[in-house]
């Protein structure tokens, strides 16, 4: 080959393979992934989600989170986490990888008895990636794993097995996209789903719907009704699926929203109708929505309730049921029954009833509402005459019971949902014919009827069913409760271990609602099933949520009793509102999500004397707090913190609390304030400090002392109200350079500026002349001026913000408040009409984001200022307590105002400007 023809060649080669990357990178890399096209046609559930931060944190405040680290699987996944966590050598890994990525998490039955999970993880970034392969290259280096790597229809499949289980994971990396299984078979069927991109995806029905983008919504779940019986045979015996095909023949498939807030987890969304012939949704077409009228015989016994609106109950009926002999009835029982059944309309349910043992056969029956009971009851007695049947019936109280002499009554009469009626027994009550499946089984809802332990009389209840849809085709209510025994008897003998380890997360929720409202043009092609799905328990919490006025935002709290504290604002990690911590009279301390509901309550032994303060150090994070004779460290679920409480002396009421800052310390220091001018240092493993027991000071204290942490060395800033300030270190002794005086009265606490020695450390005080004097830590006063004139009757107080950067000075003088700024300049005034202290609140969120709240004990009224001293709203705020909670949300440009109003607590949304 000569030299030239060589070199062409090469060349061509570089130009082709510099085509393919081009048109690799515009044609293909920059055609997004869509994750559903990637989904198994054989997947029962789809789980979409996306801020999986938010999700874990509306998991915890919903109480659900503890519920699911005690599932085995949960601990499974929890193990494998602290794996990844131990070999990357940081702390939430997963969750800080997932972050906001749209994840998608399906289930597939992958045997008679088995079912298995899919996860879709994208990978965003080149640092992503080498994650992703650290940590695959640690675990090969790791011998307990065995990492392998094989190739399947062109992908590349790696293998992490646990040596001695044969357990673990596969996955391969499609396009940036991970995907990922225990079980082996899931990832190949992607990989063979890939060979034939024209399939449809699984959610090609709900393209055009994306419930991630909407607010507040925490994952999205794609259901394919279909498969749900094949789901279910994985738990339950063979006998339950007859049933369960009928009732899931009303929809093919569907898809739900998924929000998690306080006492329930609503799912609302839509499903498309089966079209498949003799389902549940065909012989229901076009019959209107019925509301759920029989409560008033529904015993509080129920476990599970299938219940079906409609218009004539006789659509339900099959020519001839299939589970029925051609002959089991004459020619002239035949019409008698076509007449009862024409007698029955608007509603029919099936029912069944809990028992005292997985041992026993739930009782099983079948009701329906009739127009005309008389001529039910005539229908009833020619039925029975005409079958030999004895006349003789049972009382039940006010009701008689009578034997039907026809098998399977309920199958001809409402159809083949109604199945397992061998010997059924009849009842009515008022409008209601009520059949049994024995004499037994009615006899005990009769019982129930009778004593009225029904749900219209059930205040659970009757909450409960106002919660759901008013009306509906069709619904599924279960007590989980009640119907435990019941799944304990229809599970499979190898599932009934795993249904008792998680009793604790099945009767979370004791109350399920499973809803499908037919569309208002269902004639029209296309038309859709609204579906609600609602698990909740009963709201026996100490608030309830309530509105506001017609022209106010934001959200209300009413408490059984009166509050007391002032709104405390916690942060919370992903959330756009601050949680809120507030005491009601009965000293109960109560924790407010930011979705306004209330996850714990705490009975504390006396009221809140300090702030409280969230502590990220120490021996674990939580709430600090003190009450007169405690000091409390709650953790985020309310659950006291290791060692404590802390119990005080005898002899000690607690007025104050002061924390060390954070300084690397694994035991903060807690400085407590007691009865007159005596102070008590603890850390928070109990140790007490020696010269503190108590430090007693000659005069009575102006505010709570400072604690700074200095070059390493801790200094306690205590102000006496005669003007004396005193620097002490850890030991009790006192500082060179102190005391010294400021000249005049103290009433105020100080502003500090902390530095890295004790020359630059500085600390400002406003006295009771209207001086503001600065001092270093040395013991030398470095600043002395003049921000307002003062009078015998005035009195000054210093008021830092917030977050300790900025300060405002406010003078007090009759009845005028006035505010200053440092340098003297006036910010506003306000003459009020009553005498005392008017607490005064300055808050900053950065450039000319400034407000300021004067509080009116006396009327309850607080005044909230914007930046240029200007009244918000025009008009004070109701408040009963002295101090109120502001936030500032910058995404929205809104004012977040926190305030309790009696036993409300409220929030408001403010447009300041």
């Amino acid at each position: 080959m000569s030299q030239k023809l060589l070199v062409f060649l090469i060349g061509l080669l570089l130009v082709s393979a510099l085509g393919s990357y081009v048109y690799y990178r515009r044609a293909v890399a920059r055609v997004p992934v869509d994750p559903w096209a990637l989904v198994p046609d054989d997947a029962v559930f789809v789980a979409a989600t996306r801020d999986h931060a938010t999700l874990v944190r509306h998991l915890k405040e919903t109480q659900i989170w503890d519920n699911l680290t005690a599932v085995r699987y949960f601990q499974q996944v929890e193990e494998h986490v602290t794996l990844v966590d131990s070999i990357t050598g940081t702390r939430n890994t997963l969750l800080r990888f997932l972050g906001t990525k749209k994840v998608l998490t399906s289930v597939h039955v992958t045997a008679p008895h088995t079912f298995d999970v899919l996860f879709q993880v994208p990978i965003g970034s080149v640092r992503e990636y080498r994650q992703v392969r650290t940590l695959v290259d640690g675990l090969g280096r790791d011998p307990r794993y065995q990492v392998g790597i094989r190739d399947y229809q062109g992908e590349q499949l790696t293998d992490i097995r646990e040596r001695a289980t044969g357990e673990g994971i596969t996955f391969f990396n499609y396009r940036n996209h991970l995907i990922v299984s225990a079980n082996a078979g899931l990832v190949e069927a992607v990989v063979q789903r890939l060979l034939h991109p024209s399939l449809p995806s699984v959610a090609a029905d709900f393209q055009s719907t994306d419930f991630l983008q909407l607010k507040d919504v925490d994952a999205t779940l794609l259901i394919n009704y279909r498969r749900i019986p094949q789901f279910l045979n994985v738990f339950f015996r063979a006998e339950a699926q007859p049933g369960v095909v009928a009732a899931t023949s009303l929809a093919r498939n569907g898809q739900f929203e998924l929000k998690l807030a306080g006492n329930k987890v609503v799912l609302n969304g839509f499903a498309n109708p089966e079209t498949a012939r003799g389902s549940l949704h065909q012989r229901l077409r076009l019959q209107p929505a019925q509301r759920l009228r029989m409560a008033e015989v529904l015993s509080l016994r129920t476990a599970i309730l299938v219940h079906l609106g409609l218009d004539r109950a006789q659509v339900l009926r099959a020519a001839r049921p299939a589970a029925l002999p051609a002959d089991s009835l004459g020619q002239q029982a035949a019409p008698l029954i076509d007449s009862l059944a024409a007698q029955l309309t608007e509603e029919a349910a099936l029912c069944y009833l809990a028992t005292p043992s997985a041992r026993i056969r739930p009782a099983k029956l079948a009701l329906a509402y009739c127009a005309a009971p008389v001529k039910v009851a005539t229908l009833l007695g020619q039925l029975r005459r005409l079958n030999g049947v004895s006349p003789a019936f049972e009382r039940v109280g006010p009701y008689q019971m009578y034997q039907t002499g026809v098998p399977e009554l309920p199958t001809r009469l409402l159809g083949s949902l109604f199945t397992g009626f061998s010997a059924p027994a009849v009842a009515q009550v008022g409008n209601y014919v009520v059949f049994g499946e024995d004499a037994a089984a009615l006899r005990l809802w009769l019982t129930d009827v009778a004593a009225g332990e029904v749900w219209s009389r059930s205040p659970t209840q009757v909450a409960f069913l106002q919660e759901t849809q008013p009306l509906a085709r069709m619904r599924v209510l279960i007590d989980t409760r009640n119907s435990w025994n019941v799944l304990l008897r229809a599970l499979v003998e190898d599932r009934r271990a795993g249904l008792l380890r998680n009793e604790t997360l099945l009767q979370r929720f004791p109350q399920i609602a499973l809803q499908f409202v037919p569309s208002a043009n269902e004639g029209e092609p296309g038309a859709q099933y609204f579906t609600q799905l609602v698990l909740r328990h009963p709201a026996i919490g100490p608030a309830v949520a309530k509105p506001q006025a017609a022209n106010g935002t934001g959200g209300a709290l009413a408490f059984k009793t009166q509050l007391t504290s002032v709104p405390f604002l916690v942060p919370v990690s992903g959330a756009r509102l601050p949680g809120v911590l507030v005491q009601d009279a009965q000293q109960a301390l109560h924790y407010v999500t930011p979705d306004n509901v209330v996850t714990w309550s705490d009975s504390l032994p006396g009221p809140l004397v300090s702030p409280i303060r969230r502590l990220t150090t120490g021996p674990a994070p939580g709430y600090l707090f003190a009450t007169p004779t405690q000091v409390h460290l709650l953790d985020d679920g309310g659950r006291p913190a290791p060692n404590f409480p802390l119990h005080l002396p005898d002899s000690v009421q607690a007025t104050s609390l002061t924390v060390s800052p954070g300084s690397g310390r694994t035991a903060p220091r807690l400085l407590v304030g007691g009865g007159g001018s005596n102070l008590f240092l603890f850390d928070t493993n109990g140790r007490a400090f020696p010269g503190w027991q108590p430090k007693r000071m000659e005069f009575g204290l102006a505010a709570p002392p400072h604690y700074l942490v200095v070059g390493g060395r801790d200094v306690i800033v205590v102000l006496l109200e005669n003007g004396y300030i005193y620097a002490y270190d850890e030991q009790g002794s006192v500082y060179p350079g102190f005391p010294i005086s400021v000249g005049a009265r103290l009433h105020s606490a100080g502003f500090v500026e902390n530095g890295a020695t004790l020359r630059r450390a500085r600390v400002t005080v406003v006295t009771q002349h209207g001086e503001r004097v600065s001092f270093n830590l040395s013991g030398d006063i470095v600043a002395r001026t003049r921000v307002a004139t003062w009078s015998r009757s005035s009195t000054f107080q210093l008021v830092p913000d917030q977050n300790q950067r900025g300060y405002v000075v406010a003078r007090e003088d009759g009845g005028r408040l006035t505010v200053f700024e440092p340098t003297g300049r006036q910010v506003l005034s306000q003459s009020f009409l009553t005498s005392g202290p008017k607490p005064v609140q300055y808050l900053s969120f950065g450039a000319a984001r400034s407000a300021y709240v004067l509080t009116e004990p006396g009327p309850h009224k607080a005044y909230i200022y914007d930046a240029r001293g200007r009244l918000v709203g025009g008009q004070p705020f109701d408040s009963s307590t002295a101090t109120v909670g502001l936030e500032y949300d910058a995404a929205t440009n809104t004012y977040h105002l926190y305030r309790v109003i009696g036993n409300e607590l409220r929030r408001t949304d403010l447009k300041m400007n």
